[in-house]
């Protein structure tokens, strides 16, 4: 038999950024430097994130007993358990006139930039604004498990409603629970590029009728009794990025996307297009990681915060290539 591999920790949240080498300053007080300390950022300084850079995936731990963020395992930078240090935000605008907020991560060997809305290569950025003091590390977590606008979502009496149109106190079909009550709905819209481009399962290769979409970090529920050996369970969640092989299952890059997150009492699986789909779990590092304009509500709605990652098996990215019949080689998968 062969052994379970590590699963990810269900406290880690994983998130793009990019090293301080690309995104240099081009032109302005610190002309040629990569990304310096927010303290020593100049206003007025010209940035431009190199078009060869990719993304890196961190890991982050926000719920360390003494309150620092930690890196997790999984992380391409650093080791788990090193110590993550927000030394502070940028705001930069782009020549359309966006706003891009990056918060600038000191990870003890290394700095890194983490853009909490797409940040492109071979646009030129003008600092106007560091912000030395700006509190806990706070993402964009809506989109850690969200859907895209138009997908359609079961309700309890069998109708298909779109996800836009949910509100607070519909029922909805759970997997495990039957119907349970909306409780909570989020919504964020965000350029659809890079690491902020949905993931579209084209339809039919989960049995959908129609196409999914959902952010890349949204975990799926996928049922594979024959992957008990592989992961330790045979009900997996796995996050939709991993799944992307360009063909069945993609990235949609290009204009807007509009992200819809949901919550329930608990921490459930609802069905999107038919497909197995987790809602958005409400836990402290969650709501740390959220605009207060968000994370308020959801501490008046959830107060205990207590929620716990549905019993499906978490599954490390390494794990997924191992996986039998994955997602596109046998449609329908998912059931």
């Amino acid at each position: 038999m062969t052994a379970p591999l590590p699963m990810t920790t269900p406290a880690a949240h994983a998130v793009s950024a990019f090293p301080a080498r690309a995104l240099r300053v081009q032109t302005g007080a610190n002309a040629g430097d990569p990304l310096p300390a927010p303290a020593d950022s100049v206003c007025g300084d010209y940035y431009r994130l190199d078009e060869n850079a990719a993304p890196l995936t961190l890991m982050l731990d926000l719920d360390a007993p003494d309150g620092a963020g930690r890196l997790a395992p999984g992380s391409d930078l650093g080791h788990a358990g090193d110590p993550v240090r927000l030394e502070g935000r940028l705001s930069l605008m782009a020549p359309d006139g966006d706003l891009v907020e990056v918060l600038v991560l000191d990870l003890g060997t290394t700095r890194v930039a983490l853009p909490l809305s797409p940040l492109l290569a071979r646009h030129v950025y003008t600092l106007i604004a560091a912000d030395l003091s700006p509190g806990p590390i706070r993402l964009a977590a809506v989109v850690a498990g969200a859907f895209a606008r138009g997908t359609r979502v079961a309700l309890a009496d069998g109708r298909q409603c779109a996800v836009e149109d949910l509100v607070p106190g519909d029922a909805v079909i759970t997997r495990d629970h039957g119907a349970q009550v909306l409780r909570w709905k989020g919504a964020v819209t965000l350029r659809a590029e890079g690491g902020f481009a949905p993931v579209v399962v084209q339809p039919g290769v989960m049995g959908n009728p129609g196409p999914l979409a959902v952010s890349p970090h949204h975990r799926l529920f996928l049922y594979r009794r024959d992957a008990r050996d592989l992961a330790g369970a045979s009900g997996l969640l796995v996050q939709a990025r991993h799944l992307v092989d360009d063909s069945a299952i993609l990235r949609r890059e290009g204009g807007h996307v509009e992200y819809f997150s949901l919550v329930f009492d608990a921490h459930e699986v609802i069905y999107a297009e038919g497909v197995p789909c987790e809602s958005l779990m409400v836990c402290p590092s969650v709501v740390t990681r959220l605009p207060e304009d968000l994370a308020a509500p959801l501490r008046a709605a959830f107060p205990g915060l207590s929620q716990r990652l549905h019993s499906g098996a978490d599954l490390a990215p390494e794990m997924v290539s191992r996986l039998p019949d994955r997602p596109g080689a046998r449609p329908p998968l998912g059931s």
